[in-house]
């Protein structure tokens, strides 16, 4: 073995190339702590001004502004609607990564007693309502500006681009529009930048501040929606007999219809669910009205289910409504796909949920019927969608508001890991090649 002389070690060592920096857990630490206070600040900010879907104008003014004073290189705007997407280039070469926040509220009245509760007000179907971020999307708008605020500070050190994606009407576009994740893929989202991956995460009330929740393959339900329109013949409510009673046939049709998943189905493998949500017909106690109609949902896991729901939600309701001498029209609007996270990209990404939460605070959770547009992007390029926990810990989740309701309360003790969630996803998969 050749032993190099003191002289000729040192000469070897100046000139060899340095170790390619990296970006160390102290790093992110540093700035995870740095960016807190912010995060609560827009977090709070965003939860007092809710915007509903197509309508965010508002909080996407606030987010352009924000990823253009961080210097973020490439940030367009007005992507369905009120889409807005930045573009952040690490200072080294790498794969390009994209992270999601939706921006929308819901058609809520807000009950929390919160210092900083909504008090804004809409109309929403024909009705005043109030608007309230009671899904938890001001957290995730929170949550990636501040993902943007550390990556954007640690960029000389990140080898890769990172795509924001901020993204409106993740609940539902208003009625005769389009939205949401489909809507900006169409507009080209994908189409300059591709990512390799895509990313992002939903609070809960289903889990404890602390927790994660993960689900490889599919997580979330498909998501449809209908309407049902049963026509009789109005009639004085003292004489029923020389109408067609669109209320009873109506009540009989939610009655059938609700044998679909309980008897029609083999749901051994995986669940099925329809609910009505609406139901609006006549104006007058003893006046029998010449319509009713109902609206409601259809959460499925299986291609072949959605299929067997959308044929036997019409004939149950057609053939209902023949019986009693009323019509029936079923009208189905398809929604989002089923979210599925891919295998190889949860396995890859779960060792740094399980270092940032901690292992036994990392668990598989079941299937969901929630739906979420997330699942578009995931159609694209392999995704990972996880949940944080936002209740808190002296509660039991399961006796928490869920979210949606108008008494969803987020504990911010949570928001942190979140944040540390988000960032660590993004780092270790641009730095872990």
């Amino acid at each position: 073995m050749r032993v190099l002389s003191p002289a000729l070690f040192a000469l070897a060592l100046l000139c060899a190339p340095a170790a390619e920096a990296a970006i160390e857990r102290a790093d992110l630490e540093r700035e995870l702590a740095a960016v807190k206070d912010q995060l609560i600040a827009w977090r709070r900010d965003i939860h007092q001004h809710p915007e509903l879907g197509n309508r965010e104008t508002r909080t996407a003014a606030l987010v352009a502004k924000v990823l253009r004073d961080l210097d973020v290189d490439s940030v367009r705007t007005g992507i369905a609607y009120t889409g807005v997407v930045g573009v952040l280039e690490g200072g080294k070469p790498g794969p390009v990564i994209a992270l999601r926040a939706d921006m929308d509220a819901l058609p809520v009245t807000e009950q929390t007693g919160l210092p900083f509760a909504s008090k804004v007000t809409t109309t929403f179907r024909g009705e005043t309502v109030g608007v309230m971020h009671a899904c938890g999307h001001d957290t995730h708008v929170a949550n990636l500006l501040a993902t943007a605020t550390v990556l954007s500070r640690l960029r000389a050190d990140l080898p890769g681009t990172v795509m924001f994606i901020f993204q409106p009407a993740e609940e539902g576009a208003p009625e005769g529009e389009e939205g949401g994740a489909e809507l900006m893929l169409r507009e080209g989202l994908f189409a300059d930048l591709k990512p390799e991956a895509v990313m992002g995460l939903h609070v809960t009330s289903n889990l404890n501040t602390g927790r994660i929740g993960w689900r490889a393959g599919p997580l979330m339900a498909a998501v449809d929606s209908f309407t049902i329109t049963v026509k009789g013949v109005q009639t004085h409510g003292s004489r029923p007999w020389q109408g067609v009673d669109p209320i009873t046939t109506a009540a009989q049709i939610i009655t059938g219809v609700n044998t679909i998943v309980s008897r029609q189905l083999d749901i051994t493998d995986t669940p099925a669910v329809v609910s009505f949500g609406a139901i609006k017909g006549g104006i007058r106690e003893n006046i029998i009205p010449d319509q009713v109609q109902m609206i409601g949902t259809i959460r499925t896991f299986q291609p072949e289910h959605r299929v067997q729901i959308f044929d036997r939600l019409k004939r149950t309701a057609e053939s209902i409504a023949a019986s009693q001498g009323a019509t029936a029209t079923v009208d189905i609007q398809e929604g989002y796909p089923v979210t599925v996270n891919e295998q190889r990209l949860t396995e890859r990404m779960l060792p740094t949920l399980r270092r940032v939460a901690g292992e036994a605070n990392v668990v598989r959770i079941p299937l969901t019927t929630g739906a979420e547009d997330f699942s578009y992007y995931a159609q694209e390029v392999p995704g990972l969608f996880v949940f944080v926990g936002v209740t808190d810990p002296a509660i039991d989740p399961r006796k928490a508001p869920t979210n949606h309701s108008p008494l969803f309360l987020v504990d911010e003790a949570a928001l942190p890991l979140a944040l540390d969630a988000l960032v660590s996803l993004a780092v270790d998969y641009l730095q872990d090649r």
